[in-house]
């Protein structure tokens, strides 16, 4: 299914909800939290949560680890709108779903958006556990959000992907890592439908085409955020290795303890990166 029609109508339909649970908020900074990665929002202060289900045409994730909700607050007197989980192709939607929440928060006003998740890691060098700054990626999923008639009032026919992560915020993440002592990595991010997890021979052919790290989600994201215009830094939590390179098998719950056992790093290397872009907004 393409694009739909209305679908400016259904962005400004969600944005308007939003304003009206929480008048005069107007977000500088948004961020899209991954798998067991939610726990950043519940540091914002004088927040307001909205359930994905209060808002009209917004879809709602099956998966665990995914709460549901839209979190609204402030850091370091910084407004910031984040969402806690997300919806994957793999669960039923159409490509322009999966990324509608996306289009929500840079229709909403954000003029950065961070986004997250927990992927495998390809690169032999990495670790379970390890943090990495996405400097590219590849789209492997089979599908783009954009296919459809294009909406100019949102961006042009054929954006272009050449920085689709900034490189003056991957600079500010770098800092923000040093600072805080914490070993960021930085690598090439592979996009897969999912929802079945790599065989080790395809783990084998990402790594000959320069993948780093694998997952089934941010990529929808990154293309409509840079259709509209709005600047994106990516981080990925290495939550497992993936097939070939892990001596167990892979699991969902594997992910979910991992990213657990992080979010204190992981929270720490955001929080100190949103105050330093805060700086810049």
């Amino acid at each position: 299914m393409p694009l739909p029609h209305d679908l400016l109508a259904r962005l400004d339909a969600c944005v308007s909800v939003i304003r009206s649970r929480a008048a005069g908020f107007s977000p500088k900074l948004g961020i899209i939290l991954g798998s067991g990665l939610g726990a950043f929002a519940d540091s914002l202060e004088k927040s307001v949560a909205i359930d994905y289900r209060d808002l009209p045409g917004f879809p709602t994730s099956s998966v665990h680890g995914h709460a549901g909700r839209l979190v609204l607050g402030f850091r370091s007197g910084v407004p910031i709108v984040a969402m806690q989980g997300r919806v994957h192709f793999y669960e039923g939607y159409e490509p322009w779903q999966v990324s509608f929440p996306a289009r929500v928060l840079c229709r909403f006003g954000v003029k950065h958006l961070t986004i997250t998740n927990a992927a495998g890691g390809i690169n032999a060098g990495f670790k379970v556990g390890d943090l990495m700054a996405i400097t590219d990626h590849l789209n492997l999923s089979g599908f783009n959000p954009l296919v459809g008639p294009n909406v100019e009032a949102l961006g042009p026919r054929f954006p272009d992907m050449s920085h689709a992560y900034d490189p003056a915020l991957l600079e500010v993440l770098r800092a923000a890592a040093k600072g805080a002592n914490i070993t960021l990595r930085e690598g090439v991010y592979v996009s897969l439908s999912g929802p079945s997890y790599e065989t080790p021979a395809e783990i084998r052919m990402l790594r000959t085409l320069g993948g780093d790290a694998v997952g089934m989600s941010t990529v929808p994201e990154v293309i409509v955020a840079s259709h509209m215009g709005v600047k994106v830094t990516g981080i990925s939590c290495i939550t497992n290795l993936a097939a070939g390179i892990s001596q167990t098998k892979l699991s969902h719950d594997e992910v979910s303890e991992t990213a657990n056992q992080v979010k204190g790093t992981f929270t720490t290397l955001l929080g100190r990166f949103l105050d330093a872009v805060a700086q810049k907004v």
